[in-house]
């Protein structure tokens, strides 16, 4: 029997380019990319399709012929591109869709404009008439990439909410539930919370990273305007607001809950910050 054919999108991202990495001998895999350049330089093989998600055409010759898409959508001011992707993924047959979504869309009183966000995104897979999964992510341990910079230049960590533990997740973790789903039965009509096995405050990361690296690091609280003024500087004063609004939820404890699902569908334990840091320290170096 031949294997299935799987479109992964954000293959280049976080997530996608470790589901991508993982689907290797379980599936046939398509790239839909913005940068094949990206793609090659990451190491990911498979068929790469180049393609916006604005451009109809394009998104339904990706789709041909395909049994199963991993969809991430990243911009909260464009919800056509879910719509996009979902109609593109119909016209052609595709059955199955695992989605990337939030796990802030689980608390009533998250209503900043990334969560209305993922809730609509969510309501638009149901309602696709696919067979769909909901991958539902606490923030990825990856994020922490943006400390890099400043660890290496002056060995300082410098974030919002230095005490709020989250119960970050790392990205291959959530990968290996996007493949389960994607290439085995039984998880249609399903959301899962992913989250890692403990609780961390930035604070507390910034320990680990610095026993792991062997050198001090200090922490360096920002305010809520600093770090509104650098949101500012990279992204869209709506999605600038939406994260401080999150960050105040995390300061209440509401992003410290870890899940068990991780281990539930994959039969592994979720790697701890600790893991994913060793793993991760030339970045930080």
């Amino acid at each position: 029997m031949d294997r299935p054919l799987i479109v992964v999108t954000g293959a280049t991202g976080a997530v996608g380019r470790h589901v991508a990495a993982q689907l290797q001998g379980l599936a046939r895999v398509r790239l839909l990319v913005r940068d094949a350049g990206k793609a090659r330089a990451l190491g990911l093989t498979g068929e790469t399709v180049t393609a916006d998600y604005a451009d109809g055409p394009p998104l339904r010759a990706a789709m041909a012929g395909a049994d199963a898409v991993f969809v991430v959508t990243a911009n909260p001011l464009r919800p056509e591109h879910d719509e996009n992707l979902l109609a593109a993924a119909r016209s052609e047959g595709v059955r199955h869709a695992v989605k990337i979504s939030w796990l802030a869309v689980a608390d009533p009183d998250a209503d900043d404009l990334v969560a209305r966000w993922n809730r609509d995104s969510e309501q638009l897979l149901h309602a696709s008439g696919l067979d769909w999964t909901v991958l539902r992510m606490r923030s990825p341990m990856s994020n922490t990439l943006a400390w890099a910079p400043t660890i290496r230049q002056d060995g300082v960590v410098r974030a919002l909410g230095g005490d709020a533990r989250t119960a970050c997740v790392d990205p291959r973790d959530v990968a290996a539930v996007a493949v389960r789903a994607l290439t085995g039965p039984g998880h249609e009509g399903r959301s899962y919370a992913l989250t890692g096995p403990e609780a961390l405050s930035p604070r507390e990361q910034t320990r680990t990273l610095s026993e792991i690296l062997e050198r001090p690091l200090r922490f360096e609280e920002l305010t809520v305007d600093q770090a509104l003024e650098g949101w500012r500087r990279k992204l869209p004063e709506p999605v600038a607001l939406a994260l401080a609004e999150a960050a105040a939820r995390r300061g209440a404890g509401d992003a410290a809950h870890p899940e068990d699902t991780v281990a539930a569908v994959t039969g592994r334990a979720p790697r701890t910050f600790a893991t994913w840091a060793g793993d991760h320290a030339a970045y930080f170096r």
